[in-house]
């Protein structure tokens, strides 16, 4: 039987190996609360022909798709966690093909291939922590929900042969803590860093909050304002518009939780 909920107190205290343990497992719960003060990452595995239209849409776009790391052809391993098995660790995965989604498993060890290289991208997750020590509150922890993602009618930088709309994670923040949340993630550019947007999620081309392309619905409470982050689900998105022959992500919200320290990613 799968586990889909964890104590929310138990996942802050988890250490990243136990953390990469319990997913390895067999636990498929969303990450956000997980090994608090540890940075976690989104991620994309893409044959190595691929390889270099990823990494230029990276550069091209480094709010939404913030490089962390990129792995040689074949590994399965990232010195963002040493330990860790690239094929089994994160909580649950997601396989494309053709740009269409064709399954989501808790491990991809049967699907490797050895030309795969990986990459690995900042989330917003990371800068959850951050926000909580300023007072912040983060209503997708407090509610144990996934975050809100939603495709925006803004286009990334195209590179090579990908290409697709910029995707936002949301967080309904207290309108008098708004700029709070602006400073304390602005000071974390390779975790997305400042939001993008505040307020009107029409002009992103979102019609209904209550229903993310992406992850849950999370409640706002009276007072609060939306707010809107580049999101590392955007090169899904991208897979979606340009249809490699073979893909595989994590499932959003899934995260790789590192071994790196949320600090190492904060500026002075």
């Amino acid at each position: 039987m799968t586990v889909t909920h964890v104590d929310p107190i138990e996942a802050a205290a988890a250490s990243p190996a136990e953390a990469r343990a319990r997913y390895r497992d067999g636990l498929e719960v969303p990450t956000t609360g997980w090994a608090t003060g540890f940075t976690q990452a989104n991620m994309v595995m893409l044959p190595k022909e691929w390889a270099f239209d990823m990494l230029l849409f990276g550069q091209r776009n480094p709010q939404p798709v913030p490089l962390l790391d990129v792995t040689d052809p074949g590994a399965t391993t990232t010195v963002l966690a040493p330990g860790a098995d690239l094929r089994t660790d994160l909580p649950r995965y997601r396989v494309w093909r053709d740009g269409e989604l064709v399954d989501e498993p808790s491990d991809v060890v049967d699907l490797w291939r050895d030309d795969l290289v990986t990459f690995f991208i900042g989330c917003s997750f990371s800068f959850e922590s951050a926000l909580l020590d300023a007072g912040v509150p983060v209503r997708n922890i407090e509610q144990g929900r996934n975050v809100s993602m939603y495709r925006t009618n803004r286009d990334c930088r195209s590179a090579g042969r990908l290409s697709g709309p910029l995707v936002v994670s949301m967080r309904p923040v207290p309108a008098e803590l708004v700029v709070t949340a602006v400073q304390v993630t602005g000071r974390m550019p390779q975790v997305h860093g400042a939001p993008v947007h505040v307020g009107s999620p029409e002009s992103l081309g979102i019609a209904d909050l209550s229903r993310p392309d992406f992850g849950d619905a999370v409640e706002s409470q009276p007072g609060d304002v939306p707010v809107f982050w580049a999101c590392g689900v955007t090169p899904q998105a991208a897979l979606m518009a340009s249809r490699p022959p073979f893909a595989i992500t994590h499932a959003p919200g899934y995260m790789l939780v590192t071994d790196v320290p949320d600090a190492t990613y904060r500026l002075p």
